[in-house]
């Protein structure tokens, strides 16, 4: 995908998000996540985050310098997320709000020849920052359960998203994934390690190595037999 493909995805899922941000009550924000021990308010409070972190690798990458995403580091991303989780709706629906215009402003003011500038995030460039974003942004409005989820992530993030957990296959294992909605199919390790094939709706497989509810079963074989699905590794 190109940058402006990127681009163009994220704007839609800032319009979707934003659209969703109205039926944030002080009760629902409460509510649990997708993700083990957080609250809604939680992953919001990282959305909010994370979007101000990579909004500022852009920023700070066009002026030729390089700077961490969090200030403190993952202890004080930590922190803000805990303390921006007991916020209110209305001041998390402001809040999300206002990080996802300063992305979109920040985004916005990078050319087609700054893509390769470099960023302290990962020690990558604006790309990967972008990517990044994406990633972020899609998977986390998902885990609030506040309409889409795995089962909604188009085509291209599912294929990005196979190309970047990719590390999570087990070493010990030739992984392959097999979708039985559309003609694709994903292996990861050694051929010479012993076979586990995974079939699935591709949103379904895509959600298993991301960690997510798969919403769908899978169908899991080693040697031709049934066989639990394999334990990932963290993520990358």
């Amino acid at each position: 995908m190109s940058e402006n493909d990127v681009r163009d995805r994220i704007e839609a899922g800032h319009a979707r998000l934003l659209a969703l941000l109205p039926g944030l009550t002080d009760q629902n924000v409460t509510e649990p996540s997708a993700l083990p021990g957080w609250s809604r308010a939680h992953v919001l409070s990282h959305i909010e985050g994370i979007a101000l972190a990579m909004a500022r690798q852009a920023r700070y990458s066009l002026r030729g310098e390089l700077i961490e995403p969090y200030d403190g580091g993952r202890p004080a991303r930590t922190a803000a997320i805990e303390a921006g989780a007991v916020r209110d709706a209305a001041a998390l629906r402001r809040a999300v709000g206002d990080a996802l215009a300063e992305a979109a402003a920040a985004w916005s003011a990078v050319g087609p020849a700054d893509w390769a500038r470099p960023v302290r995030y990962r020690d990558g460039d604006l790309r990967a920052a972008l990517l990044c974003w994406w990633r972020e942004l899609e998977i986390h409005t998902a885990d609030a359960r506040l309409g889409p989820g795995p089962q909604d992530w188009p085509r291209q993030l599912c294929l990005h998203l196979m190309d970047f957990l990719a590390p999570r296959a087990p070493r010990e294992l030739h992984l392959v994934l097999e979708a039985t909605d559309e003609t694709f199919s994903r292996s990861y390790g050694p051929g010479t390690a012993p076979t586990v094939t995974v079939r699935g709706p591709l949103t379904a497989l895509t959600a298993w190595l991301a960690g997510r509810d798969r919403h769908r079963p899978l169908d899991c074989r080693r040697a031709g037999a049934g066989a639990p699905l394999p334990e990932l590794l963290d993520w990358p």
